[in-house]
Formats: structure tokens, sequence, C-alpha cells
């Protein structure tokens, strides 16, 4: 006589707390890689000579963007700004992952960082008539970690119910 096979139960919606650490992961994983990439800018916004990596043309020129008077708000680099933005998403993801405010904490920090990103790529493309990579590269991220940042949010919801 052969033993009954047990078989996991189907996964109902709502149920698979792996999908919510999974998207904290990726969160905390674009989250280092924006620190990185302000890091670079931060770099580059101190730095004398020019930056060659990223200056294709007049057009694609992070020297234009990243050393204009747009790059600081009240003294204090938007690259900056940017590393202390992608730290916080970084210490939600890992640190107060498990905290019950932490999704909705995560979806205000991540939409205010787009926010604030979309601002500045208005200005590159309406005032400074100039992209800079790194900073669609930030953009991109950004707005990766808010759209994650809702699906934590909607998952956790669910889990709730």
């Amino acid at each position: 006589m052969q033993a009954p096979v047990s078989r996991p139960a189907p996964i109902q919606p709502g149920e698979d707390p792996a999908t919510a650490r999974g998207l904290m992961l990726a969160i905390a994983l674009i989250a280092a890689a924006g620190v990185v990439v302000s890091s670079v800018s931060l770099f580059h916004h101190f730095g004398t000579s020019k930056t060659s990596f990223c200056n294709f043309n007049e057009s694609f020129n992070c020297d234009i963007v990243n050393r204009s008077s747009y790059s600081s708000v009240l003294g204090v680099p938007v690259a900056l700004i940017g590393i202390l933005g992608y730290l916080l998403i970084l210490a939600l993801t890992t640190v107060y992952r498990d905290k019950a405010e932490t999704p909705v904490m995560l979806l205000i920090a991540s939409m205010g960082g787009l926010g604030f990103g979309l601002y500045l790529t208005y200005v590159e493309k309406f005032i400074l008539q100039a992209w800079c990579v790194l900073c669609l590269s930030s953009l991109t991220l950004i707005l990766t970690t808010a759209v994650l940042s809702g699906f934590v949010l909607k998952t956790a919801r669910d889990e709730e119910i």
C-alpha cells in the first residue's frame, strides 16, 4: 500500500508572502543602483574636468546639466538629494520591510522621488535643452521603484483582506 502523496494547497490570491519579499528585494537592488548612479553624478557635480563618458553632443551633455544652477537646491546638490532618497528607499526595503506602515511609506518616498525627477527632466528639456544620461538613468530607476512600490502596497492590502 502506497502512502498518500501530499500536495501543497493551491496559492490563493494575496496569500503569497514571497511576492512581497521578492518585490522588496527588487526595489532594494534598484535603490542600490540609484545610489551608485547618484554618487557618480555627485562626483561629476564637483568635478572640474569635462566628463567624456556621457557627453555626446550639445543635446546629450551631463556637464551642462550637472553643473547648471539647477543642479543644487538651496545649496544642496541634487545628486546628494538623490543619494539620500535612494538610501531611504533601501532602508525601507531592508531594515524596515516587515513594519506595517512600510508599503505606504515606500510608495510616498518613491512617488516623491519620481515627482522631483520629473521636475528635473522638465528643466532638462525646456530650460537647459540638454539631456543628462545619468539623470535619465536615475529617472528610470525611480519610475520603476514607484511602480513596484505600488505593487507592494497592493500586495500588502490584499494580504490584509
